[in-house]
């Protein structure tokens, strides 16, 4: 079992036992006259701030889900959806026929830096309370149209001087979330 499920289960119990003193079904007045408990609580408490601390720095290769790309019922588009979790999409060298990427509560990571694009494409991007990073090839100009409330779009993605250079629209809406584009 993972670390976290057992303290989740641990303050879940403690939850209840609280709950159950405070209506008189259990009666817990000796537990709290142990002196052991008071020193508990704070190393509780600064058990969960370390491991906080430390987690924050930890990068988990497998935070992302790596997931097959996903083709729309036209038999081109992709259609991403990612709800209450991080889902990446890579392309290698696949053709890329445009995309609606909705993040919920989530975030999707979308790699098209080996795609092979070869006209101009749209990509409809709508968040709510989450997130879209989207890595584009450094051979097409990138053009964003975002309504956002409280949420925004970042193009960091450099412009592309070739006349031949196709173009990747980019629609956003952003209820609570965010895009971030870049081509590194």
């Amino acid at each position: 079992m993972r670390r976290r499920t057992v303290f989740g289960i641990i303050f879940i119990v403690a939850g209840l036992l609280k709950l159950a003193d405070m209506w008189n079904i259990v009666h817990l007045e000796w537990l709290r006259q142990q002196p052991w408990t008071t020193y508990f609580g704070v190393g509780l408490i600064i058990y969960i701030g370390i491991e906080l601390i430390i987690s924050s720095y930890q990068h988990h290769p497998d935070q992302w889900l790596k997931r097959p790309l996903p083709i729309g019922d036209d038999g081109k588009r992709i259609v991403c959806v990612a709800r209450y979790g991080g889902d990446e999409y890579v392309f290698h060298g696949e053709p890329f026929r445009g995309a609606r990427l909705d993040a919920f509560c989530g975030g999707i990571r979308m790699d098209l830096r080996k795609a092979v694009i070869t006209e101009d494409e749209e990509i409809d991007i709508h968040t709510f309370i989450g997130g879209v990073e989207l890595f584009v090839p450094a051979d097409v100009n990138v053009i964003v149209k975002s309504r956002s409330f409280i949420g925004g779009v970042g193009n960091d993605a450099a412009m592309c001087s070739d006349k031949g250079a196709h173009n990747l629209h980019i629609t956003a809406s952003n209820f609570f979330g965010g895009v971030s584009i870049k081509n590194e």
